[in-house]
């Protein structure tokens, strides 16, 4: 078997992994998870950073890395768009109140 289509199937297996866990997380845990999704991505994106620069002008090696990069800050940022969105559905509400004295 190629180190190609070892990666495919690595990817395959996780991603449906991935979808029957995630399936599985009860509404009250999702910002928790969004928060450790959000930690993993920012290793991810340091270990793209670093295949970058040590690339040594590998095409191959930058493109995985470009892409793993985009990936990878994609996800930080959509994560902490959800996760403030979750976050301002529990805060208070101000109410504004007219004095009539």
């Amino acid at each position: 078997m190629s180190f190609l289509s070892e990666a495919l199937w690595v990817l395959l297996l996780g991603s449906l992994l991935g979808l029957e866990l995630i399936g599985k997380v009860p509404p009250t845990l999702h910002t928790p998870l969004m928060s450790g999704a959000n930690a993993i991505s920012g290793i991810t994106m340091l270990a793209a950073l670093t295949l970058i620069i040590k690339a040594n002008g590998n095409i191959p090696l930058l493109i995985m890395g470009s892409v793993s990069l985009s990936f990878a800050l994609f996800n930080v940022i959509g994560g902490f768009f959800v996760t403030d969105r979750m976050l301002a559905m529990f805060s208070r509400k101000t109410i504004n109140r007219k004095d009539n004295h």
